[in-house]
């Protein structure tokens, strides 16, 4: 029904390796709450730089987490149920079960958005099933919204069902052990990918350390939270 080869068929590091790339000290610093960092009592410069790199790559490594899900999720229907990647604004997934056409909006877990986002997910469905009965008025639809991983024991939420973890791929497959059996290959297929991304990580924080050291530590290695908050908050527009 699945392969490594379909959980795993892009690298989706390759993303984050052309993200650190890009970035620079001097963003991070800028982008940053000092006060934060302060009353965390982080003393140690790798420590710090680590902090700010995380906190820059961690909404994209989300996002890509979540395509490479809908990604799975489109070729695991494709297999079971002939579906397809849909094109309508806000929908990923379609493909017919059950006599009717689901409509899936596949979202990481069960808390993922707040209530405009679910406002604007329910104008998504809405407007996606009256685009689809302009061609046949007589279809049934089901909007789905689902979630990769999580649990949800109510799913219907009035004008939609919400799907999650187990329920949500064996909804797509129709098999009710998916949800534990992709985690395994899952892991291997990343564990093949990641030397190039931890070799870029670790020079951009061996770079970051040796820069930061020098504009923002004394002579005995203390940081001077004085130098670095005037960096980051100083008014220059005089």
């Amino acid at each position: 029904m699945f392969s490594a080869e379909n959980i795993y068929k892009d690298n989706y590091q390759q993303p984050l390796v052309r993200k650190i790339a890009n970035i620079e000290l001097s963003y991070l610093l800028k982008s940053i709450d000092p006060y934060k960092l302060r009353a965390q009592n982080m003393f140690n410069a790798s420590d710090i730089v680590r902090s700010l790199l995380d906190l820059q790559l961690r909404p994209i490594e989300n996002e890509l987490l979540l395509k490479m899900c809908i990604d799975l999720a489109v070729a695991i229907s494709k297999n079971t149920y002939g579906g397809c990647k849909s094109e309508k604004r806000g929908i990923d997934l379609e493909f017919f079960r059950d006599g009717k056409l689901n409509i899936v909006a596949i979202k990481s877990g069960p808390n993922w958005g707040n209530a405009s986002q679910i406002r604007r997910m329910r104008s998504d469905f809405e407007k996606a099933a009256k685009t689809i009965r302009t061609s046949n008025s007589r279809i049934q639809i089901r909007a789905i919204n689902g979630c990769c991983y999580g649990a949800d024991n109510h799913p219907d939420k009035g004008g939609y069902l919400k799907y999650c973890g187990q329920k949500f791929w064996e909804f797509i497959s129709g098999n009710p052990s998916l949800y534990v059996e992709i985690i395994e290959p899952l892991g291997h297929k990343a564990k093949e990918k990641n030397d190039a991304f931890l070799q870029s990580y670790a020079e951009m924080v061996n770079r970051f350390v040796r820069q930061f050291s020098i504009d923002f530590c004394d002579r005995k290695g203390a940081i001077d939270w004085k130098k670095l908050v005037q960096y980051n908050s100083a008014d220059r527009s005089v």
